[in-house]
């Protein structure tokens, strides 16, 4: 009747060719056709990045319910009516209280003025000095109208030892360490691509679903840079550019009018050298270029990456400085929250930051977390860090009950760029544990006229057991007493069975089985019958208004 509908529907194409009917009723036959699956399919890491789902859990089942149908028709193309899959997924739960207020705080990155020293052009605190005695003005100054509670991820360096005169930065934008773009803006003039922090530095890749790329205009563009009492500046980058057709399609650009538009602002270019060659991840530290033309000004400088449906290379910046003279010496990067209370701004407690250290300790092999300073999908995050929790003091001295948030950097491959992510972890029983925000939990799907439905089915074998409760306990019934025997000694039905008859026993056992069914609990029932051999088949039931019925997949 099906293929009579459509034929009706299209006979207007019968004037023109055949091919066109021919493909339509191959794809019904084929659809008609398909095999029945079943199976159990648990999702994986990359299933997530997949689905998009970048912190590897789906918010709710609804989510879940949403997203997987599509999901099941990619990975089961070609099983039809009646087939099933318990997928099981990872659920998110809840963050643990206080998480968040790390995690989503502002960073403020200390510029040179900030430092006691900075007159001298110092890029860090000195030794002797304690960033704390400064921290709270430093703050005030950057955030006035903060509020109570308020948090700030602080990040700065500290001498290890007295410096001396030498060569400071005035910039130093390393975006390989941080994995973010630190505090400067990007501007997308055409395309869907951006600038994204990694853990390869601040990266624009205009062909992000290889081959073939887009067409996009993106610009990465410092804050303002004053050099109007500096002398003698110089820039320098250390950049990757691979897949590149053209070098002339990657451009630095230093403005002294730029306000918040790059379309409005007048920008000259400086070429670099050497340069990366644009056929290799091998990154390239360019020669100091003198920036002495714009003594006395304000700049910004800026990235322009361009592509289009040809040429669409990745372009990696790992670090930016601009070199002034002042003082130098070896320094240690400290990330340190803050938090404001009382009209001031106190160390938080209660916290801590994985630093390039904690992540090498943990490993720096390829798939480790020092590989690249951060963790990833593939990575048990937990484990590792209850496992640096219990080597390194004072953690390790922990007691039941304690607790600390730990913060560390996550590179999510669908979001293609890194994150800030944080867990609580206590001490119980002598060992540090992270608190469960994901659960793992299971939902069923079956394929239902051409699409992948949330399912309950319940599928279920009858046993030995179940065949002799059922003829045992129909024995009584004048309608069942003389075919029972079947099933209490040979454990299945046969020819005497009317097909009502089975489904009546089955129903009577559901009502054994599962006597407080929910109401629209479906049930596949297994059982065999021997005519002309033992069969095995399935009888389908749902329970509607209280009683089971024949469910017709």
């Amino acid at each position: 009747m099906k293929k009579i509908i459509v034929l009706l529907a299209i006979v207007g194409l019968a004037f023109v060719g055949c091919n066109p009917l021919d493909d339509i009723n191959d794809q019904i036959d084929a659809q008609e056709n398909a095999p029945e699956g079943h199976a159990e399919y648990t999702l994986t890491a990359d299933d997530y990045d997949t689905l998009e789902l970048s912190y590897g859990s789906f918010n709710s089942e609804d989510d879940a319910k949403a997203m997987l149908p599509g999901f099941l028709s990619d990975l089961y193309p070609n099983w039809g009516q009646g087939s099933s899959v318990l997928v099981g997924y990872n659920l998110y739960v809840d963050a643990a209280e206080g998480v968040s207020d790390f995690t989503d705080a502002g960073t403020y990155s200390l510029a040179n003025s900030d430092y006691p020293q900075g007159n001298l052009n110092a890029t860090g605190f000195y030794p002797n000095e304690d960033p704390s005695d400064y921290m709270s003005d430093i703050l005030n100054t950057q955030y006035p109208d903060a509020t109570e509670g308020q948090v700030v991820l602080t990040q700065y360096k500290q001498y290890t030892e007295e410096p001396i005169v030498g060569i400071s930065n005035l910039v130093d934008a390393d975006f390989k360490t941080a994995q973010t773009l630190l505090d400067w803006t990007t501007q997308s003039v055409t395309g869907d691509e951006a600038w994204a922090g990694t853990q390869y530095g601040a990266t624009m890749d205009g062909s992000p679903t290889f081959p073939g790329s887009n067409v996009n205009e993106d610009w990465l563009v410092s804050p303002e840079i004053d050099l109007s009492s500096q002398i003698n500046p110089l820039f320098q980058v250390t950049q990757i550019l691979n897949y590149s057709e053209g070098n002339d399609w990657f451009n630095i650009l230093i403005s002294t009018d730029y306000t918040d538009d790059v379309t409005s602002a007048t920008w000259t270019s400086i070429d670099v050298s050497p340069a990366p060659a644009g056929d290799s991840w091998t990154a390239v530290t360019s020669d100091d270029y003198d920036l002495s033309g714009y003594e006395g000004e304000t700049i910004h400088i800026a990235f322009k990456y361009e592509s289009d449906a040809t040429t669409g290379a990745t372009w990696e910046i790992e670090d930016v400085l601009v070199k002034v003279p002042g003082v130098e010496g070896e320094t240690i990067t400290k990330d340190v929250y803050y938090t404001f209370e009382g009209g001031y701004w106190e160390a938080s407690e209660g916290v801590y930051v994985l630093s390039a250290d904690d992540y090498d300790s943990m490993g720096e092999s390829s798939g480790q977390p020092g590989r690249y300073n951060n963790f990833d999908s593939s990575m048990e995050i937990d484990n590792y860090i209850q496992t640096y929790l219990s080597l390194n003091p004072p953690y390790s001295y922990g007691q039941d009950d304690d607790e600390l948030i730990v913060i560390y950097k996550y590179y999510s491959s669908s979001a293609g760029a890194t994150q800030t992510r944080g867990n609580l972890y206590t001490v119980v029983i002598g060992e540090w544990t992270g608190h469960q925000t994901t659960i793992a939990t299971t939902l069923q799907f079956g394929y239902e006229n051409g699409i992948w439905v949330p399912d309950n089915t319940i599928r279920y074998t009858l046993s030995n057991a179940d065949y002799e409760y059922i003829g045992n306990s129909l024995e009584s019934d004048p309608e069942y007493t003389d075919i029972v025997g079947t099933l209490i000694n040979y454990h299945d039905y046969d020819y005497n069975w009317t097909s009502e008859q089975v489904t009546s026993s089955l129903i009577f056992f559901l009502n054994y089985l599962d006597a407080n069914a929910e109401e629209g609990q479906k049930y596949a029932i297994t059982y065999l019958l021997y005519d002309n051999g033992l069969n095995e088949l399935t009888e389908t039931f749902i329970k509607e208004g209280g009683e089971w019925i024949v469910y017709v997949l």
